[in-house]
């Protein structure tokens, strides 16, 4: 009886569970089984894997073939396995000593003709190896540079079946057919996920701030709306812009991302896991470093917004923009169901997704922006009287976005429309993305070292409890925003909120705590109510 063992990963979600592939041979009538709760695509890898062994030059055993996946209690799905079952099979038959495939960790698709085609997952599957003590993995060459952020592990990309079996023999290394040089590639299909293009509002991933031509000079006036764009930038607080159509709602979002710092090494690693998983890495680009940001249609279900979907559970857009920005324009065009699904990854960072076979779980810790009209004609204002829609269909449209979400943002700004005076003056120009970005990133560091030995880096991360015992104000500087709570303005949530946006306008402003001036500040900014706070910080003035 033949035996050899190797190993896969198995992701559940974005994180990876190694399985032992073992195969055994023994004397009975030819046919193959494989167990170890595999899925439909996995267990169609039986076709794809005896096909890719005879196309490679290998002799399929005539006998009784029994591939087990342990541990047989963990749901196994996807075509990554192929790899390992292969060589699984050929060191049974020992074309392959299966003491070299013990300690190697194997993830790939086979073609029909041996060729190995890259599956979305592999950083998340890779780290999983490491984790777990293993320090060799195989992968596509494709996907060769994705594997290697991993520190600590060697990466071997092959191309076909037929070379990984001559590394592991030490027979001479095939070269690939020259008759195959110069056409396109098709392997490099199976990196991306059919309909996750740009169509869908991801932007801007991995790339660097300026080079997508965001610049927050192009925005005239708007100095309220540019101010809370800064504080949101630095604290990593939500933000509400209301206001009509062509104030520059959406301009002033999409420059949001070229005013946040670029990404460390680990933010970078959960960024680039999740859009593995995804297949939305950029070709030639595996290291995601900049903030992504993600910019769904107002059409967009529950699933396509939290994550889900029939089968395998896929990230949604809150885990696309993790570390990043989500932008919802025209937020009470989406529906309440999808709004309402957002309140717990707002609180938690995460998203937990359960099923039957099992429960996912992705991260999910975003800067999200809501986008609305004043109505649904979007002329409502307090300078003309041009919206004809009824009071009771303005307060049905505003009724849209649930008090519980509301209370979920700490930043609500009025973007009033742009003046004749401002847009045709010469040479009107705001701070440039450069400038504001240079005081974002100061103001992260204070917070940052304010923050050091504790598992926060941002202000809007921190407890309420926490902020309150530790972090305080300058004594007096909160009475007026105790005063809304006591009335009704503010909730609990609300004036702890409150705090938390005055420490960043503390920290934008190089002030060491919070005084009555930071904190007006943010109360104008949390309740969108005019309180003659001057809407400008530090440099903005």
């Amino acid at each position: 009886m033949g035996f050899a063992r190797t190993c896969s990963v198995a992701l559940v979600g974005v994180e990876g569970v190694v399985v032992e592939v073992q195969a055994g041979l023994e004397p009975g009538v030819a046919a193959f089984t494989l167990v170890g709760l595999p899925d439909k695509s996995l267990t169609e890898s039986k076709d794809r894997v005896r096909s890719a062994v005879v196309n490679s030059g290998g002799e399929w055993p005539q006998k009784k073939l029994t591939v087990g996946l342990s541990p047989a209690s963990v749901p196994k799905g996807g075509s990554g396995f192929d790899l390992a079952v292969a060589c699984a099979v050929l060191g049974a038959a020992e074309r392959i000593d299966p003491r070299v495939l013990a300690d190697i960790v194997m993830i790939g698709e086979l073609g029909l003709d041996g060729r190995v085609r890259p599956v979305r997952g592999v950083l998340p599957a890779v780290l999983a190896a490491a984790d777990a003590g293993y320090e060799q993995v195989v992968v596509p060459e494709c996907a060769a540079a994705e594997a290697s952020l991993v520190p600590g592990v060697s990466v071997l990309g092959v191309r076909s079946l037929r070379q990984l079996v001559a590394v592991l023999t030490d027979e001479p290394f095939p070269e690939e057919d020259p008759d195959e040089q110069g056409r396109p590639d098709p392997l490099l299909a199976g990196l991306r996920m059919p309909g996750t293009g740009a169509a869908t509002g991801i932007h801007s991933v991995g790339a660097a701030p300026l080079d997508l031509g965001h610049d927050l000079a192009d925005v005239v006036g708007q100095l309220s709306a540019r101010t809370a764009v800064e504080v949101a930038a630095a604290g990593g607080h939500h933000l509400f812009l209301e206001g009509p159509p062509g104030a520059g709602k959406t301009m002033l979002a999409e420059r949001l991302p070229t005013v946040l710092p670029r990404l460390g090494r680990d933010e970078s690693l959960e960024v680039t896991a999740v859009h593995s998983v995804a297949g939305l890495l950029p070709g030639g680009k595996p290291l995601v470093d900049a903030a992504p940001y993600c910019a769904p249609h107002h059409s967009a279900t529950m699933q396509a917004l939290v994550g889900g979907g029939q089968g395998v559970a896929r990230p949604g857009a809150v885990s696309l923009a993790h570390r990043g920005v989500l932008f919802l324009d025209e937020a009470p065009e989406f529906s309440g169901q999808a709004l309402d699904a957002l309140r717990q990854p707002l609180e938690s960072g995460h998203v937990v997704i359960a099923r039957s076979a099992g429960v996912v779980r992705f991260p999910a810790r975003f800067l999200m922006v809501l986008a609305a009209n004043p109505c649904p004609c979007g002329r409502l204002s307090q300078r003309d009287t041009l919206c004809e829609c009824p009071p009771a269909t303005i307060r049905r449209y505003q009724a849209r976005l649930s008090g519980p979400l509301l209370d979920r943002v700490d930043l609500r700004v009025e973007v009033e429309p742009v003046t004749r005076a401002e847009l045709t003056v010469r040479g009107a120009r705001g701070e440039s993305t450069r400038a504001v970005a240079d005081r974002v990133r100061a103001a992260r560091e204070r917070s940052a070292t304010r923050l050091t030995g504790t598992p926060w880096r941002t202000n809007s991360e921190v407890p309420g409890r926490e902020l309150r015992s530790h972090w305080q104000a300058v004594p007096g500087a909160m009475e007026e925003a105790e005063r809304g709570l006591e009335r009704g303005v503010l909730s609990a949530r609300g004036l702890d909120r409150v705090l938390r946006v005055a420490w960043t306008v503390a920290d934008l402003s190089g002030h060491d705590r919070p005084d009555a001036g930071d904190v007006a500040l943010a109360l104008q900014l949390r309740t969108g109510v005019p309180r003659g706070v001057p809407m400008m910080i530090g440099a903005s003035a």
